[in-house]
């Protein structure tokens, strides 16, 4: 599971096992887990996240979307 990115106390990531998905990166802070679709960027869901954490996260999303899809790229080899 490749670690992406960690900001603070959140960690973007997505799961090596993850190939026949459209691009996206899972979002970890302590037991709260979300998932967001990049293109377009999108909740896919969320578990224990507040509204307003998720807002927070969206806008760092947004800030290293390309990042996050470049990893994906590279890993999944797109």
């Amino acid at each position: 599971m490749p670690t992406i990115l960690r900001i603070g106390s959140y960690r973007f990531f997505f799961y090596s096992n993850e190939a026949g998905e459209p691009t996206h990166i899972h979002v970890q802070k302590d037991d709260c887990l979300a998932k967001f679709w990049l293109e377009p960027i999108s909740i896919a869901n969320s578990y224990k996240f507040s509204s307003v954490e998720l807002s927070k996260i969206m806008t760092i999303i947004k800030e290293h979307k390309q990042k996050f899809i470049e990893a994906w790229n590279e890993f999944f080899g797109a």
